[in-house]
């Protein structure tokens, strides 16, 4: 069995989506800055069906974090701002397994995506990730409900987060208050790169 992961790219002040998020709007007032430090480089470009884009640190932390996933679980509101701009072939390429409280049957987009709508709660679409990957990892593809959640349930293996240098004020907290994390962490790397610090950390 593979591990649980996340990467997930956040402000300074701990927000991964700003205010007034929704579809068309998918990452808030001001939050599609939190990903500048991506957008250009080949292998976001190559993961989207295009050539080209820049080399380097920050395509290879994205590479990595696409390498050997089996599965994604994330949650209804994550599908619901960014099924749009995913078009019709999303990055994915893996069964997706989307928490909701509306259930609709399964979705198969082009180039091996199929988002699965799971009804009973975030561990049942964890437990039908963790089957469809086999050996494979289970990424937590978000939104900040989701990833909270398994925090708190103790699911979470290991997870990275991307900080982008600014400031939202307001929005979409990654890190609710309050008791969230079932384990203890140890930060195992430190990546400095032009557009973010990228930390990772394994739960224990």
């Amino acid at each position: 069995m593979g591990k649980v992961r996340f990467d997930i790219s956040m402000s300074l002040d701990g927000f991964v989506a700003g205010p007034n998020d929704g579809p068309g709007n998918g990452l808030g007032d001001g939050g599609e800055a939190l990903h500048e430090w991506i957008v250009e480089t080949e292998s976001f470009q190559r993961h989207h069906g295009r050539q080209g884009g820049e080399t380097g640190v920050e395509s290879d932390l994205l590479d990595e974090a696409f390498e050997g996933v089996g599965a994604i679980v994330m949650g209804r509101r994550m599908f619901d701002n960014a099924e749009e701009p995913w078009g019709d072939e999303p990055p994915f390429r893996v069964p997706v397994f989307v928490v909701t409280h509306r259930g609709r049957e399964p979705l198969a987009k082009q180039g091996g995506t199929t988002f699965h709508f799971v009804t009973d709660g975030v561990e049942a679409a964890l437990e039908q990730a963790r089957e469809a990957a086999g050996d494979g990892d289970v990424a937590i593809g978000g939104g900040a409900s989701v990833i909270q959640q398994l925090l708190a349930a103790g699911a979470v293996d290991e997870f990275q987060v991307h900080i982008a240098p600014l400031f939202l004020g307001s929005g979409v907290r990654l890190f609710a208050d309050g008791e969230m994390l079932a384990g203890a962490l140890e930060q195992t790397r430190v990546i400095d790169s032009p557009g973010a610090t990228h930390l990772k950390y394994t739960v224990s």
